[in-house]
């Protein structure tokens, strides 16, 4: 139960900053934010957003309470295979809470951290898909196992588009270092777009994994 509460309360932390910036988000030019051309770097960009402090407080607090429902899942998992998804897992959101604690400002450190953030976030639903092999079939989500999907799509796609050098980039840099806005950025960008579609996805499917869990322990618990 407390590693529900954990899970729950970060990822309802992390999507509360996420809106509260966004609907305040204002650029130089006086423009509302755009999904399709603005990132989540700028959004916690301070100089650059307003509410800066919104969107880095709720990645950082969000992501560490969803590490700790990781910490805490681990010691009443329910197959080995269960380990390395949840390990990845709480590492995914520990960039991602570092995301928060070091914004685009420290560009380095911003960077490093959103790199590690799309790798292990790319590691723990590889994970989660093994896992999903060897459980119960009644506890098997297709819900579940489809935002799996699309997350793990979307985010192996911003590691890797730019190695196609199909030129989404100038040079066909790694989207991760092009995050600030540029004046030749066009209007529809799509690493901007991949970045949001990774994030959204992998959000809902981090809580569909906390209610499942949830629930599984304590229909677990009721046989017993």
């Amino acid at each position: 139960m407390l590693a529900f509460r954990f899970g729950m309360l970060g990822i309802f932390g992390q999507v509360l900053g996420l809106v509260l910036s966004i609907l305040m988000f204002v650029q130089f030019d006086g423009k509302g934010f755009n999904f399709f051309y603005n990132t989540l770097s700028e959004l916690g960009s301070y100089g650059h957003s307003y509410y800066a402090v919104i969107v880095n407080a709720g990645l950082f607090f969000g992501g560490l309470c969803v590490v700790l429902f990781c910490l805490l899942s681990l010691q009443v998992g329910d197959s080995a295979w269960s380990y390395p998804f949840l390990i990845n897992l709480g590492l995914a959101y520990l960039a991602f809470a570092a995301m928060g604690l070091f914004p685009i400002n420290v560009y380095h450190l911003h960077i490093i951290a959103m790199k590690y953030f799309f790798i292990f976030g790319c590691i723990s639903l590889f994970s989660y898909g093994l896992y999903q092999l060897f459980v119960k079939e009644s506890q098997r989500s297709i819900l579940t196992l489809v935002c799996a999907l699309l997350a793990f799509i979307s985010m192996a796609s911003f590691l890797l588009l730019p190695l196609l050098e199909l030129g989404f980039t100038d040079g066909d840099r790694a989207f991760y270092n092009e995050m600030l806005v540029e004046p030749s950025r066009a209007e529809i960008w799509w690493p901007a777009i991949i970045q949001w579609i990774s994030l959204t996805t992998f959000l809902l499917w981090t809580c569909l994994v906390i209610k499942s869990r949830a629930v599984g322990y304590y229909s677990d618990e009721k046989t017993n």
